[in-house]
């Protein structure tokens, strides 16, 4: 009889004791559940910045980037160009096209660099290549012959003619984007002002630092 209600006790006791762990289990619950939520919330601002900061690292490599070999130049680009421009442009053998130095798309829109004249230069071929009439404007009536040299070619503007030669002009601005100078050429009718052809290309600056042209790069920070 001690030996039953011994039993009956133990069992009573055993069951008192499972009674609130069992309670316990939805309380520790209820309490870890806002613990995961806001753990959840979190890892996703972690993901968030961590994205962020990848897409800044990849626009700062992108000046950064140089192929391990590439045989692009700048003349392969403005070759392009004046490919789109004759697209549209129609060739007549009175047309005669004036080209100007490229400048920075700035305030003044008189900023250039050793990039803005050699993509003249290079317009300049292209389009006489094309059949186009091109106009040198920089040439003078006369040649003048000294101990150094014999030379037709001035910036001197009283020393070039003061009449209209050229009925079209060409020419361009520069942006500077972090993957590449951003290049705009357009030629215009000089007497209605109306562009009669446009072209647009990016050049990326590892074929810039390739050719020694540091200007370009130097210009972005």
């Amino acid at each position: 009889m001690k030996g039953f209600i011994f039993a009956s006790l133990t069992l009573a006791l055993s069951g008192c004791q499972l009674l609130p762990e069992q309670s316990a289990e939805p309380q520790n619950t209820a309490q870890h559940a806002p613990a995961s939520a806001s753990t959840q919330v979190d890892y996703v601002a972690m993901l968030q910045a961590l994205e962020q900061r990848d897409m800044q690292q990849d626009n700062a490599n992108h000046r950064l980037f140089v192929p391990y070999q590439h045989h692009k130049t700048v003349v392969n680009y403005v070759e392009q160009m004046a490919l789109e421009l004759v697209d549209t442009m129609q060739q007549e053998s009175e047309l005669g096209i004036a080209i100007t130095t490229f400048v920075d798309l700035d305030a003044s829109l008189k900023t250039s660099s050793q990039l803005g004249n050699q993509l003249a230069e290079s317009m300049m071929y292209q389009l006489q290549k094309f059949g186009f009439g091109v106009v040198d404007f920089k040439a003078t009536d006369v040649i003048t012959v000294t101990s150094h040299g014999d030379f037709v070619m001035s910036r001197d503007v009283e020393e070039l003619a003061e009449r209209r030669i050229a009925s079209h002009v060409l020419t361009g601005t520069l942006i500077y984007r972090p993957n590449g100078v951003e290049v705009n050429a357009r030629v215009i009718n000089l007497n209605s002002k109306l562009v009669i052809a446009s072209a647009q290309k990016v050049i990326p600056y590892f074929v810039l630092k390739h050719e020694s042209i540091q200007s370009a790069t130097a210009r972005v920070n």
